[in-house]
């Protein structure tokens, strides 16, 4: 039986990268990065005007006042891409939009709330000095021309398709999409859409994992449940393995009668990297890679269905994102205060659902769920994170200072 941190670093060391493709700026939201962005000009491209009013020279309206405004003439306009051309000259004004470019010899902006224009728009009245750089966005002070503003390896959101779009970037490289198999077993299992007969349950952890591998990025096949047949799930990995990067089957992974995954990886001469962790859910987790007909990397996930969703976050996403080469695959830890006592063990490190929730001094509380252990997917499904008590460690109290991972979606 392996650590949690060992398995987590034998995940990455077995995820190999996957090849590099190009994909449309519409198409690239939750992609990861497979090149650096770099910016090809400056921005803003030119001084920016921050607020509507008036572009002047501050030397023009150093002493004014209500009492007494700088009087300038108005000689143009600039608009957001549609700029004045000419050259400022003192005693003179331009009428200028937010975002607008401010024209050549101008080096203040002064807001319309303290002006007033005269004499038909010709004559502008001042009321309030500006400095030199007022309400001026500098060229190139948020981001100069080559610049790396994205890295290879972060994963594109939403905020960060501005930036491509910004600076160019019609197409991008990512990292190809892992192909995912998902496959249930036990003949407890019916699907869905059946009414359990006595001693079946529905089918419900091939969907939690194939909507879990979804969130990593992966593309997903969820195949029907296998029941409790040696010879048929040796058939079945064989043909996953043929078309999926990553095979994650749920139960059977036990040292019961019918556990019969570990069996079929045997057999068909899995290298097997790891059977046991210390993780409370979640102990039989099996880790093996297939190398014919391709090198297929498989997890053995055990059958309850909140072990199901913590082995798949802790250890299967964190290869799916390795692959994708992610900075950052693992669940990253984090601190918080806990809300009320929890219970721990002495040799597996636990895992604990909880729900987060910021308290009124601004402390990240966590607050622990009541749940009936590691089949209670219903508890569970109100869960926004995991509280990690470490092992050798029989409880922690409210209060207490403990680390948290935060579930995917």
């Amino acid at each position: 039986m392996i650590s949690v941190a060992e398995a987590i670093r034998i995940v990455r060391r077995e995820s190999e990268l996957l090849p590099v493709e190009p994909v449309g700026i519409s198409e690239c939201m939750g992609r990861v990065l497979a090149c650096d962005v770099v910016a090809d000009s400056d921005l803003p491209p030119f001084n920016r005007a921050q607020m509507d009013g008036y572009a002047v020279r501050a030397a023009d309206t150093e002493n004014a006042t209500g009492d007494a405004p700088a009087r300038l003439r108005v000689v143009g306009e600039a608009a957001a891409g549609r700029g004045w051309r000419g050259r400022l000259q003192s005693g003179e004004a331009v009428r200028i939009m937010t975002g607008a470019p401010v024209p050549d010899g101008a080096d203040s902006v002064q807001r319309v709330e303290v002006t007033s224009e005269r004499e038909g728009g010709a004559i502008v009245h001042i009321e309030r000095g500006t400095k030199p750089g007022q309400f001026i966005v500098e060229r190139g002070s948020e981001v100069a021309a080559g610049t790396v503003v994205l890295r290879a390896g972060e994963t594109i959101n939403a905020a960060m398709t501005a930036a491509l779009a910004a600076f160019g970037y019609a197409q991008i490289e990512v990292s190809r999409r892992p192909r995912v198999v998902v496959l249930a077993t036990g003949t407890e299992l019916v699907a869905v859409g059946e009414r359990p007969g006595a001693d079946q349950i529905r089918d419900s952890n091939s969907y939690s994992l194939s909507a879990y591998a979804t969130l990593a990025g992966a593309v997903v096949e969820r195949l029907p449940f296998a029941g409790d047949d040696p010879g048929q799930l040796v058939e079945l990995i064989s043909i996953c393995a043929e078309r999926a990067d990553l095979l994650v089957l749920s139960g059977g992974v036990s040292m019961g009668v019918y556990d019969f995954t570990k069996p079929a990886l045997n057999q068909l001469g899995a290298e097997m990297f790891f059977e046991r962790v210390a993780l409370r859910p979640g102990k039989p987790t099996v880790f093996a890679r297939l190398v014919a007909p391709r090198r297929t990397l498989v997890f053995g996930l055990p059958g309850n269905p909140v072990s199901v969703s913590v082995t798949f976050n802790l250890f299967a996403r964190t290869a799916l994102l390795a692959m994708q080469g992610a900075h950052d695959p693992a669940l990253v830890e984090e601190r918080a205060v806990l809300g009320h006592p929890v219970k721990g063990a002495l040799e597996r490190m636990s895992y604990l659902p909880t729900r987060l929730f910021t308290d009124d001094d601004g402390r990240l509380i966590a607050e622990p769920l009541k749940w009936g252990g590691s089949s209670d997917f219903v508890a569970f499904a109100r869960a926004t994170a995991l509280i990690i008590v470490p092992e050798g460690v029989a409880a922690l109290e409210a209060g207490a200072r403990v680390h948290i991972v935060r579930l995917p979606g």
